[in-house]
């Protein structure tokens, strides 16, 4: 007998979006995909789809959908203002790709709960390599048995599923893993700078360390996936992070503000650093 599996329905066909909705397809999923932008839908170009011209038309005909969009207010309008939330069925599932407030996750949760729609905030980290590559990892927030249901599916495109805890623990992780990648960016720039003085050579230094006990992915990635080119974009993205970040710490006191300012730095200096790295 064939497997049925779910209908998956997709909304956000960006840099991470796009190659993770392949992935689905690619998986044997039948998928359903929305954009605002009909050029958009050129990202699924070889693999089966179906496309709608309303997100309440792809809801309808969906067991889940997976909203990759870049902030909260983008993923509220879609599912209310939208209709994504009244066009599907009760016990459907809606999964939030996007990195956004705990609080929010939970409040959509919440809003959910009035049409019997579940809901996961599932981010992810990996970068559009991993993303390529099927080897992301997700972070989730939700309930165990609706993860268990919808875990088949991430590991079309994951090879990490970490479920975290109730409504925004996923959200929760995500920050923190990118806080933490940003403030080891900016202790890679402030040992740089001590070996720089020291009159070690740098690009050789570098290597050694990457090899060697001290390595981290915020080391691995510098000259390769970041380079001169994105830097100044990512940066861009990694303070935006960082925003959400301290909005979501904001009630924990000023203890927490140390290593909040050092992840800000390390954003801040990721153009410098890259052209430090490479030369």
């Amino acid at each position: 007998m064939t497997e049925l599996r779910p209908e998956v329905g997709w909304i956000g066909l960006g840099d991470q979006g796009a190659p993770m909705a392949r992935a689905v397809a690619e998986a044997g999923y039948p998928l359903h995909a929305w954009a605002r932008r009909e050029a958009s839908l050129a990202a699924l170009a070889g693999v089966p789809f179906t496309s709608h011209d309303t997100v309440a038309e792809l809801g309808a005909v969906c067991d889940i959908v997976a909203v990759c969009l870049s902030d909260d207010p983008d993923v509220r309008e879609v599912a209310t203002t939208g209709g994504l939330l009244a066009s599907l069925e009760p016990g459907a599932v809606l999964v939030n790709h996007g990195t956004g407030l705990p609080a929010f996750a939970a409040e959509l949760s919440e809003i959910a709960s009035a049409y019997r729609v579940e809901v996961l905030d599932a981010p992810v980290s990996g970068g559009h390599a991993g993303a390529v590559e099927k080897r992301l990892t997700v972070m989730v927030g939700g309930d165990a048995d609706v993860v268990r249901y919808v875990r088949p599916l991430f590991a079309s495109f994951a090879t990490t599923v970490a479920h975290l805890g109730g409504p925004g623990a996923g959200q929760t992780g995500k920050l923190l893993n990118n806080t933490l990648l940003m403030a080891n960016q900016q202790n890679i720039a402030e040992l740089l700078e001590v070996a720089g003085r020291l009159g070690v050579a740098l690009p050789a230094l570098v290597e050694a360390i990457r090899a060697g006990s001290g390595s981290s992915v915020a080391l691995e990635s510098l000259g390769r996936a970041i380079t001169a080119d994105n830097a100044e974009h990512l940066s861009r993205l990694q303070l935006i992070d960082m925003d959400i970040y301290r909005k979501a710490v904001a009630g924990l006191g000023d203890d927490v503000d140390a290593l909040t300012e050092r992840a800000i730095a390390g954003a801040e200096t990721l153009p410098r650093l890259v052209r430090r790295v490479t030369g």
